[in-house]
């Protein structure tokens, strides 16, 4: 009805620079920190010296806040994303392999 007004606020951060200009900066480096941390210490990935010719893939940055059923903010979450979208078959990538029990 006419008594009442809803406004949907997402402040949830599109990029890393929106995340650490943000007013809950600390909670998202805090949320970068535990991502890069969990990454290096499963072993997902390595720094390595590009080789010539080769075109690296890209990555992004996704943020999101964990919510509880009151509204409240539980915690922060950040995850890092390969960019695999961007890999042209042929040109990056040949084969496909795809695991079958």
């Amino acid at each position: 009805g006419d008594d009442f007004a809803i406004y949907l606020v997402d402040d949830t951060p599109k990029t890393i620079d929106d995340a650490y200009s943000s007013l809950d900066a600390d909670f998202w480096k805090e949320a970068v920190r535990c991502e890069m941390d969990s990454i290096m210490a499963n072993g997902t990935w390595e720094v390595v010296e590009c080789l010539y010719g080769c075109k690296p893939v890209g990555c992004k940055w996704l943020f999101k806040k964990k919510l509880r059923l009151d509204g409240t903010n539980e915690k922060y979450k950040a995850s890092l994303m390969a960019k695999g979208y961007t890999q042209k078959e042929g040109e990056d990538f040949f084969d496909t392999y795809s695991p079958v029990a």
